[in-house]
C-alpha cells in the first residue's frame, strides 16, 4: 500500500517509517533515509494519517519469515488496544500528550501496542514530547530490591577489568558502593567468555553480596550459552544476560533465538535466588545492531530497536537498557543523534511496558563528548529512566568506551531529588554510606562498611 503527502509517494509502510525518521547515519548508510528535509517532512505528514491498526494488517517483516514478528503479533492484546484502536498515528501522539492520559492509562494500553506503533509515533514527536510521555510511564521490577519506583534512580555498578583481575574488580565495586551505586545490579562484562572465568566471577560476587548482606543482584554478562553452562556447574546465577535485536536473523547472528532465551529464563528461575521478586532477565540493545549484522529487511534502525523491546517484554526482565552510542558513528554520528536516539529508545521501551535504563555512552571516534552525555543523562533522568551505568571515571578500561560515572549518579540524585531503590537505600544508611538526609558520608568518617571490611580482613 502506497502513501502520499506533499507531493511525495512512499511505496509501503516500512519505507514511510524509514523516511519519516529523524536523520541518523545508520539509515543513510543502509540507503533507507530521506533524501532531504522536505522528503522527511512529507513522510511525517503521511505517517500522521496512518491508522494504528495498519501496523497489525501490514507487518514490516513477513509473519512466516521472522519469529520476532510472530511473537509480536501472536502476543498482541486486542482488549488493551481498544481505547486507541480507532486513532491514527498523529491522533495517538495527541492522545499521549493529553492531561487526562495518566500513567495508569498508559500501563493499561501497553500490551495492546506493537513496537512498530511506538516507533511510528516517536517519529512525530519532539524531544520534549518524548520526555513528557515517558515521565508518565512507570515500569517496576523486583529481584532482591525494587527498581523503577517514582522518585527513585538506580545504578548498575560496572566494575570491568581488562584481565578479569579479582583485586581490580573488587576495588571498583568498593568504590561504587561508597558512592551509593549498585542497586540495579553489580554487573561485570568479562574480558574472556570462558565458563571457568564466569563461574569464578559469579562466586566472587555472590560471596560479596551475602557477606555484606547487600540487597542487590549480580550478573556476569557472558554469552547466554556460557551462563547456562555456569548454571549447570552449580554457579550462583542471579540474572541471565543477553544482547538482543529486533529480527530473527539478527538474533541468530548473536547465537540466540527465542527458544534459547526461554530455556535460560526457566533455568535461572529454577534457582529461586530472588528475595522480593522473580524478574530474572537482563537485556541490552542498541540502534544499529540489525543494520551492522546485515538483516534489516529494509526497516529503519529505530523501528528495529523498538522491535527488540517487543522481544524483551515477552520475558519479563528486571533490566533492559539501550547502549545508545556504543556501536559507533556509523549508526549514530554525533552527540545530537545520540541524544535523540536515547530519548526515542527510552520512550518506546517505557510505552511498551519495558523497564528501561540507558547506557549513556559514546565511542572515542564519534563526534560527541562528555557534555553531550551530561545533557542526555539529565534529560533521561527527567523522563523517569529506571537506571544508568556507574563506571569508574566514566571510562570503561575493558570495553574502551566512555559512559557515566559513580559521580554522575550522585549529581542526578541531588539535582532531581532522586533516591536509590528503597531496600538498597536502607542498606546504605545501615552501612553509614549515606546519612539520614541521603547525603554521602565522607570516607574519613570511618563509616561502617569500611569498618566491616577491615574486620573481615583481620579475621582472614
Amino acid at each position: 500500500m502506497a502513501f502520499t503527502a506533499a507531493g511525495s509517494t512512499f511505496r509501503d509502510l516500512k519505507t514511510l517509517l524509514a523516511k519519516a525518521s529523524p536523520l541518523r547515519s545508520g539509515d543513510v548508510l543502509a540507503g533507507l533515509a530521506a533524501e532531504s528535509d522536505r522528503e522527511r517532512v512529507a513522510a511525517q505528514l503521511a505517517l500522521a494519517d496512518v491508522p494504528l491498526s495498519q501496523f497489525l494488517a501490514e507487518p514490516l517483516i513477513p509473519y512466516d519469515k521472522d519469529e520476532v514478528t510472530r511473537l509480536i503479533l501472536d502476543g498482541h492484546d486486542l482488549d488493551a488496544f481498544r481505547p486507541v484502536a480507532d486513532l491514527t498515528v498523529g491522533e495517538f501522539r495527541n492522545w499521549l500528550l493529553r492531561y487526562e492520559t495518566t500513567g495508569e492509562s498508559l500501563a493499561a494500553i501497553a500490551p495492546g501496542l506493537t513496537p512498530e506503533m511506538a516507533a511510528a509515533v516517536s517519529k512525530l514527536m519532539r524531544n520534549q514530547d518524548l520526555i513528557l510521555v515517558a515521565s508518565k510511564c512507570r515500569v517496576v521490577t523486583r529481584f532482591r530490591n525494587t527498581i523503577g519506583l517514582p522518585g527513585r534512580l538506580s545504578i548498575r555498578l560496572q566494575p570491568n577489568h581488562p584481565t578479569d583481575d579479582p583485586a581490580g574488580i573488587g576495588s571498583s565495586i568498593l568504590d561504587g558502593l561508597l558512592y551509593g551505586c549498585g542497586d540495579a545490579v553489580i554487573g561485570i562484562n568479562p574480558a574472556t567468555d570462558s565458563t571457568e572465568t564466569v563461574v569464578r566471577l559469579l562466586h566472587m560476587l555472590a560471596e560479596l553480596i551475602e557477606r555484606y548482606e547487600i540487597p542487590t543482584q549480580s550478573c556476569v554478562l557472558a554469552h547466554i550459552t556460557t551462563q547456562l553452562a555456569a548454571i549447570e556447574r552449580g554457579a550462583p546465577v542471579d540474572l541471565v544476560f543477553q544482547s538482543i535485536a529486533g529480527t530473527e536473523t539478527a538474533n541468530k547472528s548473536f547465537g540466540i533465538d527465542l527458544a534459547l532465551l526461554k530455556e535460560a529464563r526457566d533455568a535461572v528461575l529454577s534457582l529461586n535466588r530472588g528475595a522480593v521478586g522473580a524478574n530474572v532477565m537482563y537485556f541490552e540493545t542498541g540502534q544499529g545492531s540489525c543494520l551492522s549484522a546485515g538483516p534489516h529487511h529494509g526497516v529503519d534502525q529505530q523501528t528495529l530497536e523498538a522491535r527488540a523491546y517487543g522481544v524483551a517484554r515477552h520475558f519479563q526482565p528486571l533490566l533492559v537498557n539501550t547502549v545508545v552510542g556504543f556501536i559507533g558513528p556509523e549508526y549514530l554520528y554525533d552527540g545530537k543523534q545520540i541524544i535523540r536516539a536515547g530519548l526515542e529508545d527510552h520512550f518506546c521501551g517505557k510505552l511498551l511496558g519495558v523497564p528501561m535504563g540507558c547506557d549513556v555512552c559514546y565511542t572515542n571516534h564519534a563526534e560527541a563528548d562528555q557534555d553531550d552525555m551530561d545533557n542526555l543523562m539529565t534529560l533521561l533522568a527527567a523522563a523517569g529512566c529506571n537506571y544508568f551505568m556507574g563506571v569508574p571515571g566514566a571510562d570503561d578500561i575493558m570495553l574502551n568506551y566512555q559512559s557515566t560515572s559513580f559521580h554522575d549518579a550522585h549529581y542526578l540524585r541531588q539535582l532531581l531529588g532522586l533516591r536509590p531503590a528503597p531496600e538498597f537505600e536502607a542498606w546504605l544508611e545501615r552501612m553509614g554510606i549515606v546519612d539520614q538526609e541521603h547525603r554521602l558520608v565522607s570516607v574519613s568518617a570511618k563509616h561502617r562498611l569500611l569498618a566491616t571490611i577491615e574486620e573481615s580482613s583481620d579475621v582472614q
